[in-house]
């Protein structure tokens, strides 16, 4: 199921980007490329990354055989992204820990099932872009306080919302098809609404 390629480039597709490597916990980038590979493997056995496959299968979108990429990229602050067509690529000079491998996937599969299950996703439009990356961020753990703290970010209360907040503005400002002002916008816009949109869990995890 996973793919290894060694060559410089993330795949150019419409999608949607992960975390920005500065915000990686401490600085624990740059995981051997062959440990990247075998990380992500590792990870597909993970329960919320096979929660989320299965949830895939049963919306009918299986994953192909390549669904995961594994490079070196040259969008050097990003660790990852999901591309329609294209699938999830990680990018592993950005990650140094399985926890990344695994927050990364079960991010970007959250994206994934948005492609899948929402009909007429664009992720070239601003909002939509913002609703996939409100619930990608809300719904993966990438905002859960301990990873928040390792950032250096030490807000006792609210801290959760304003990190998904937060994360999802820095991705759709990277989004090319979206100014400044238009990302801030839409994640305004759509917050209410996709912040308590959980699917596929019952509840945020």
């Amino acid at each position: 199921m996973t793919g290894a390629d060694g060559r410089s480039g993330a795949p150019e597709a419409t999608g949607a980007e992960a975390d920005t490597a500065s915000e990686l916990p401490g600085d624990s980038r740059c995981m051997p490329f062959e440990d990247c590979v075998a990380g992500v493997k590792s990870a597909l056995q993970h329960p919320t990354v096979r929660f989320m496959v299965e949830r895939m299968e049963k919306a009918g979108c299986p994953l192909p055989p390549r669904m995961f990429r594994v490079m070196n990229c040259t969008k050097l602050d990003h660790t990852g992204s999901y591309g329609t067509g294209l699938g999830i690529t990680v990018c592993c000079e950005q990650v140094g820990i399985q926890d990344d491998i695994n927050q990364i996937l079960i991010h970007e599969l959250i994206h994934a099932y948005d492609d899948c299950v929402v009909k007429n996703l664009d992720f070239k439009n601003c909002a939509h872009h913002a609703c996939s990356e409100i619930r990608a961020n809300h719904l993966s753990g990438n905002c859960h306080y301990k990873r928040e703290l390792l950032r250096g970010f030490m807000k006792i209360r609210g801290h959760e919302q304003e990190c998904v907040k937060r994360r999802a503005l820095s991705s759709v400002r990277s989004n090319p098809y979206c100014s400044e002002t238009a990302a801030k916008d839409a994640v305004e816009a759509v917050w209410n609404i996709c912040y308590n949109d959980t699917r596929p869990f019952d509840r945020a995890p």
